[in-house]
């Protein structure tokens, strides 16, 4: 079967997110054969040919922005990928014969997709995560390609995968030019294949832009900003008349995230889809609430049933303002960042920062024994060395043992010219704790 979903959303600094989900099930051949009428043939001899339990590719242009466009959701942090293309595999082959297959893959990869994937064919450039990335039984590899150029090479293959392309449905929307000018874009190709379950093939395409205020009406911030009504129109260059036929349900969802809710609760008015704030041009078939884990506080999810719409009834959903507005999205408890320390590139400290935002204050208790716990993944390359005994740790200024905060440390040193350095650690923070700094010497 095949499914088909868009989430748009109005974003704190003027911009707007749009984010499409496609999601193709093939299941088992033993049970029903293979038929390729709705999955895409060519993911099912990719992973039959490689014996691959799950894959995750993923071609992205631009630097997600974590303080204005969300850090904790679960839109950003499944979907938020670093530049390039990132590749990771799990097969379900004995370890002996996992690297060469993994070579195998990404050439076919490679011309699939048009792009340089079979880069990552060399030893140099992948690596075989142990936990650190994802739990795996040591039949996963890693490999990225964060100077790779994405362009719409890349996206013609990934849509000539969907069993309406982009001539009918949702797909229908991604008009190129309005992509490739965003601020952020990513698509992501998931997929897991079992024995009992089949093959379920999800495809995502995250986009961040820029409404067009020059036909979209403007409202003046108190901040003196700009805050642009939009629509799918504006956003697209074109309206929505009808979905794909195949699909078994298709959907198109507007969320108001909970800083808009709130400001909607001050003023006295009813998280409506037409209040004091905000009115949406189209009224909705559905309205949801979404509980956050954190402040257990909701934001509101209008959903459009594209059943209901055709070329002579096309659906343009969009958000007008009535008042200026100044919101913030939801942040993570924690804030992590990498810099290098020193001068020059020759040598120096990679340095790593966990700042507290003050969220968790609000989760956790005060007692000695509360710890947080994270996960550190970091791959370097063959050329450069680094010395994993120099290790440092500095909790809110004061320097600490080692053994009180890394909890589990597992370490692949480079090899000239043969592999990159892995190092893998576990953290455990106590919850009291506001800053967290992490450093290691190195030379190339």
């Amino acid at each position: 079967e095949f499914t088909e979903e868009l989430l748009l959303r109005p974003l704190p600094d003027r911009k707007a997110l749009a984010h499409f989900h496609f999601r193709s099930s093939a299941p088992p051949a033993s049970a029903a054969g293979r038929h390729h009428h709705l999955f895409p043939k060519a993911i099912s001899q990719l992973v039959q040919k490689f014996h691959i339990s799950e894959l995750e590719l993923s071609f992205t242009q631009g630097r997600w922005n974590y303080e204005q466009w969300g850090g904790y959701d679960p839109m950003s942090t499944n979907n938020a990928k670093p530049p390039g293309v990132e590749l990771w595999a799990i097969f379900d082959l004995p370890l002996a014969e996992i690297d060469a297959t993994w070579k195998n893959l990404t050439h076919t990869l490679s011309g699939l997709f048009c792009a340089s994937i079979n880069f990552l064919e060399s030893s140099t450039a992948f690596s075989a995560p142990r936990w650190g990335f994802k739990l795996n039984e040591g039949n996963l590899r890693y490999g990225a390609l964060p100077r790779e150029a994405v362009c719409t090479e890349n996206l013609t293959p990934w849509l000539k995968l969907l069993p309406c392309r982009d001539k009918a449905g949702i797909a229908s929307l991604l008009y190129r030019p309005s992509v490739y000018k965003g601020y952020y874009h990513s698509q992501k190709l998931k997929l897991k294949s079992s024995q009992s379950l089949g093959i379920i093939l999800d495809q995502t395409l995250t986009v961040v832009l820029q409404p067009n205020t020059v036909s979209g009406k403007q409202l003046h911030s108190t901040g003196g900003q700009l805050q642009p009504s939009w629509s799918m129109e504006h956003l697209f260059s074109k309206k929505l008349s009808g979905k794909c036929l195949v699909s078994k349900s298709s959907r198109v969802f507007v969320e108001i995230e909970k800083g808009i809710v709130d400001n909607v609760d001050k003023a006295g008015s009813d998280v409506s889809s037409n209040n004091d704030l905000f009115v949406l041009s189209t009224a909705p078939d559905r309205s949801l609430k979404e509980l956050d884990n954190l402040e257990v506080q909701s934001s509101s999810l209008y959903e459009y049933d594209v059943n209901n719409y055709n070329s002579d009834k096309p659906l343009n959903v969009g958000i007008t303002w009535k008042l200026p507005l100044i919101w913030s999205c939801t942040r993570a408890p924690y804030h992590a960042s990498r810099f290098l320390m020193g001068s020059g590139n020759e040598r120096g400290s990679i340095a790593m920062s966990f700042l507290s935002t003050g969220l968790d204050k609000q989760l956790v208790d005060s007692s000695n024994d509360c710890s947080i716990k994270a996960v550190v993944f970091q791959v370097v390359p063959w050329y450069v060395k680094v010395y994993y005994h120099s290790l440092e740790v500095f909790i809110d200024g004061n320097s600490k043992a080692i053994s009180e905060v890394v909890d589990k440390i597992h370490v692949t040193p480079s090899e000239d010219k043969l592999l990159p350095g892995t190092m893998e650690m576990l953290l455990k923070f106590p919850c009291s704790m506001q800053l967290a700094t992490l450093t290691l010497d190195f030379d190339k």
